[in-house]
């Protein structure tokens, strides 16, 4: 069996996201996925995306640096949002804010099963 393009994978990750096609994760994300060295599972990491949503309803992943070199695809996401209340332990409130994530992600038997993420939580300190 080939190789998945994993460039086209994540994207189509990404656009998953984007349209909250819960159900469709599994196709995409390992039974047993870490996120940041914890071990989530497919259920907490969908809990995760899903709480992301309701504190952001705006929340659009926008990928603007995509490499890809199996078995790891290493992406920078920005973002142009308004989160609700508290963000990042920051008040927000509404207030429209752009920031950008650096996410480390490891593929195994085609689906991610290992994220490592970082949030640039000093870009939005600034805009308020």
């Amino acid at each position: 069996m080939a190789e998945p393009n994993l460039s086209t994978l994540y994207q189509a990750y990404i656009a998953c996201l984007n349209r909250q096609d819960w159900n469709q994760l599994a196709g995409f994300v390992h039974h047993d996925v870490r996120h940041n060295d914890r071990p989530f599972g497919l259920t907490g990491y969908r809990a995760m995306l899903e709480a992301d949503f309701d504190a952001i309803p705006d929340l659009c992943f926008q990928i603007e640096i995509l490499v890809a070199e199996a078995p790891r695809v290493a992406s920078r996401l920005r973002f142009d949002c308004a989160p609700k209340g508290l963000f990042f332990g920051l008040p927000v409130n509404g207030k429209r804010i752009s920031f950008c994530e650096n996410v480390i992600y490891e593929f195994r038997d085609g689906k991610i099963a290992q994220v490592w993420s970082v949030i640039d939580k000093a870009a939005i300190e600034a805009q308020l």
